[in-house]
């Protein structure tokens, strides 16, 4: 059942990325629709001239305190623009909600003029010819892009020059229960640093109650193939060919190389074990294990360090140290994960592409940035927000917070850590945790599920790089 969605899913993306491509020839109806230059960056003019309010419809995909963090930035804009300028958030669902409803008002000619995608949406932004590249509107205006974190902004780049604005940006780290460590006696300061070091703490951290039954696990994570991407990259390797699809299109998944193999058998051998629980695929279960205390070592974005912190108050003490490498020779750095926001062109006025420029600009300034990451735990794509006293105070406040900042500039960005292009990488992702789990739960060997998995979304990959070609 799973695979014949994921094959429907596949077979949707890459209809309408037919579609889309040849509405960009033609245009979607808006004042540029029919223009060469409806892929172009419009100056500061565009505004003066449109005269009244230009109106940016900004669809995005945060919820609860982030849509509130989402909201109050909009607010701060649109009263700083003099009334020239109105965003309008809507939320449209989840990640892949949003970035279905997008590929839906491509067909439609309906697109609207700010878009919040995923990372792994990228490459198909890239593709689908609606956009209008960031680097333009940079090179326009002579932005400094040392505002942005490079680690940050390579993801987002491609042959060097930056499509998307970062807005919502993550890292991976590895959470600890300070209290069990000391429990039996391990120091929680010199955190595990390896995969085979966390196996041999698991062991130590899993306790059983007189009947036999484990009442803490001394590991457990969602079956998310974005960790397993990250495991890869701190390994220095690249998760699909062609320079992870930087060089030209990505003809082919490797997660189930050696390492992907390695990470597969290392982590079913600790379920089988009985040293780390398995909650399945929802990141929202395994996330509720460890906040419960049954987890001792989990692996998790920073992104939800604020509500860990929160929920185990009053029972334990939530530390964080730096995402575990393969092994002790591996040398790379973790990917960025979150999402990004793009620009549309075609179908929409020079004004109203200037004015969600305007907003990108400013939403992506040192003390909006401050605001944003204080109000969702999301990294900084700024730096210079961390000097703004309102982050200086959230980061007293959570200390632990400052394992991602050390783990985000503690290497210079690399092929690796730039993560894979991939015209189809949701599906690919999904596949990729077809095999970790197959491999979990015993139904095939490691390599023999992560070679499955690998080879189940080639001819996604096939056709869609045929389409593009």
């Amino acid at each position: 059942m799973a695979s014949s969605r994921l094959r429907r899913t596949g077979r949707l993306a890459l209809a309408v990325l037919v579609a889309s491509t040849l509405v960009a020839g033609c245009g979607s109806g808006g004042d540029d629709g029919d223009s060469a230059d409806a892929l172009d960056a419009p100056g500061a003019e565009a505004l003066d001239s449109a005269g009244g309010k230009t109106t940016v419809e900004f669809w995005h995909a945060m919820k609860g305190a982030n849509a509130a963090a989402v909201d109050k930035l909009v607010a701060d804009f649109n009263a700083s623009s003099g009334g020239k300028v109105e965003v309008k958030p809507v939320f449209q669902g989840s990640y892949d909600e949003t970035i279905a409803k997008y590929k839906a008002s491509v067909q439609q000619k309906s697109t609207p003029a700010l878009v919040q995608v995923y990372d792994i949406g990228s490459r198909f932004m890239v593709d689908s010819k609606q956009v209008v590249p960031m680097h333009k509107f940079i090179e326009k205006d002579g932005f400094n892009t040392a505002d942005i974190e490079p680690n940050i902004a390579s993801y987002y780049s491609v042959e060097g020059k930056l499509w998307s604005m970062p807005f919502n940006s993550s890292t991976p780290l590895l959470y600890l229960n300070k209290e069990a460590f000391e429990r039996v006696g391990a120091d929680p300061t010199k955190p595990p640093k390896t995969l085979a070091e966390i196996g041999d703490l698991a062991k130590r951290l899993t306790v059983k109650d007189g009947g036999g039954k484990t009442t803490q696990y001394g590991f457990g994570a969602a079956i998310y193939g974005w960790l397993l991407e990250q495991l890869l990259a701190t390994d220095g390797k690249e998760y699909c060919d062609n320079g992870n699809g930087r060089d030209k299109l990505a003809t082919k998944v490797q997660f189930d190389q050696a390492a992907g193999v390695q990470v597969a058998q290392w982590w079913a051998d600790l379920v089988r074990g009985g040293y780390a629980t398995n909650t399945g695929r929802k990141t929202d279960d395994a996330q509720a294990a460890f906040k419960a205390g049954t987890v001792a070592m989990h692996l998790e974005s920073t992104s939800v360090l604020r509500g860990y912190v929160d929920a185990a108050k009053g029972k334990f003490t939530v530390l964080t140290a730096p995402y575990p490498k393969i092994n002790d020779a591996s040398a790379g750095g973790p990917i960025i994960g979150g999402a990004s926001l793009w620009i549309n062109g075609v179908g929409h006025s020079a004004a109203e592409k200037r004015a969600a420029w305007e907003f990108v600009k400013f939403a992506s300034g040192a003390a909006q940035q401050a605001q944003w990451h204080t109000g969702t735990g999301y990294v900084p794509i700024n730096p210079k927000a961390l000097e703004e006293q309102i982050d200086k105070d959230w980061v007293a406040q959570y200390p632990q917070f400052r394992t991602a900042v050390d783990q985000l500039h503690a290497l210079p960005p690399s092929v690796a850590s730039a993560g894979c292009l991939l015209g189809t990488m949701p599906q690919a992702r999904k596949a990729s945790e077809d095999g970790l789990e197959a491999a979990i739960v015993g139904a095939k060997p490691a390599e023999q599920a992560m070679k499955d998995a690998a080879a189940s979304i080639q001819p996604e990959i096939d056709s869609y790089n045929k389409s593009v070609g």
